[in-house]
């Protein structure tokens, strides 16, 4: 078996470095019916936008399975898993509280506590109750206020259980991906609308860490956001400054509101009609103090000057690929890190998912997912090197513990360390997870 290279002197393996495994309330949980119709259920009704016109309704049935996936969690020996909590299983559509709804996370929190593992949960993970959908979704402001109060409800809950919380994961693909490309909920198709939404989880995330920081103050409070580091296809300076347009608007649009309380200067050039609409007092909140930083990455992104845009994506094939057509470059994860940290004044980072879809299959019993391996221990790698130039990352996620449903590619893509057979909810453990096993005890053995 293939094992990571970390070697037992990294500062990785010390023991206050977080090992852990991440999933996602829509993509595992399963049990439709005991919660409220999401954003996402709407979505995979519509023809031709899930690949294989699949839907969360079953997907891993985690919450039937979740004893056993909690019990192979701490077979692989992680010290954190990070979850997302469904706004739509845990609260009814009259703002009041789903009591079984959030049994069912309070039993799971507890086991976790039992077995020493630190719960981080996401209270927004892309499931957007429907009926607020229905109202306008991100395109309505007071969609921000309602996901403050749906915080300050549940967190009273589950506070005394809960280690770390994110406000939300990767606005990002909410807003751009679902508002402005339309290939995930809701599917709309508007630049404007993608600005919008944008600002509005922006302003979401600022009005919940409030919320957080009163109700929840020795927990750490902070957000999720994704990055893909930006290339340009050649030397020239039009390149240059189409890669750095892409930058701004893709991954620093999320980021220098927090961080610096204004968007990036690329908002300068966009058309007025686009522009998000600012109240008065809205970005000394989206400013709100974090205490972390979590940061998902995958893959990087190589940019040309186009005709009439501000930049335009160049797919290459100069490095291998992910089942997802994803440029395989633990490089640019390095350049990602130490270009933040030297660009702003960091809060604590957790690298909050990193991880690859391969074609896996079962033979013997085993999945030998060597090129998943490869793909994390170089990863891994790259996290080391950031750490020794001053990146204050204390943990690393997987991303997933289990394969599950991946939006709008369905069940055709498999990201889980864990093996699922979706007929017989069948879990196996990849060599992946045997080899973070095996990392997870030598650290413990260090």
């Amino acid at each position: 078996m293939k094992h990571f290279r970390l070697a037992t002197t990294s500062n990785m393996m010390q023991p206050d470095f977080i090992f852990g495994v991440a999933t996602s309330s829509y993509q595992i949980e399963g049990a439709r019916n005991t919660r409220l119709k999401a954003n996402w259920d709407s979505f995979c009704e519509k023809d031709g936008v899930i690949a294989d016109s699949s839907n969360g309704d079953v997907s891993c049935e985690h919450i039937a399975h979740w004893q056993q996936d909690v019990a192979i969690m701490a077979d692989i020996g992680v010290d954190a898993y990070r979850l997302s909590l469904s706004w739509c299983r845990v609260m009814l559509e009259d703002g009041t509280v789903n009591l079984e709804g959030v049994k069912f996370y309070i039993n799971l929190f507890q086991a976790l506590k039992a077995h020493g593992i630190k719960t981080f949960v996401t209270f927004y993970h892309w499931d957007l109750p429907d009926y607020l959908d229905s109202q306008g979704g991100w395109l309505n402001r007071q969609t921000a206020y309602e996901f403050a109060n749906y915080v300050e409800t549940i967190a009273p809950y589950i506070s005394p259980y809960v280690d770390s919380f994110a406000t939300l994961n990767e606005p990002f693909c909410s807003a751009y991906l679902g508002y402005e490309l339309g290939i995930h909920a809701p599917g709309h198709t508007s630049q404007k609308g993608g600005r919008i939404a944008a600002h509005n989880l922006l302003l979401a995330h600022g009005l919940a860490m409030e919320v957080l920081n009163r109700l929840s103050p020795s927990t750490e409070n902070g957000i999720v956001l994704n990055f893909s580091p930006c290339y340009p296809l050649t030397n020239s300076d039009q390149d240059a400054v189409a890669c750095r347009h892409a930058d701004e608007y893709l991954n620093l649009w999320y980021l220098t509101p927090l961080l610096e309380g204004r968007y990036p200067d690329i908002a300068d050039l966009l058309p007025d009609d686009v522009k998000p609409e600012i109240a008065e007092g809205d970005m000394a909140i989206i400013a709100a103090p974090l205490d972390f930083i979590g940061i998902n990455y995958y893959t990087r992104k190589v940019y040309q000057a186009g005709n009439n845009v501000l930049f335009k994506e160049v797919n290459t094939n100069e490095y291998a690929k992910t089942a997802m057509g994803w440029e395989i470059v633990p490089s640019a994860f390095f350049d990602l890190l130490t270009d933040l940290n030297n660009r702003f004044e960091l809060p604590n980072i957790y690298i909050t998912e990193n991880g690859a879809a391969f074609d896996d299959d079962i033979l013997d019993g085993e999945v030998n997912d060597s090129a998943r391996i490869d793909y994390i221990d170089e990863h891994l790698l790259a996290v080391e090197q950031a750490i020794q130039h001053g990146v204050p990352i204390k943990g690393y996620f997987v991303w997933s513990l289990l394969d599950n449903f991946e939006w709008s590619e369905g069940y055709t893509k498999r990201f889980g360390i864990v093996h699922v057979d979706y007929k017989t909810q069948k879990r196996t453990l990849k060599q992946s997870a045997l080899a973070y096993k095996a990392l997870i005890n030598a650290r413990n053995s260090n």
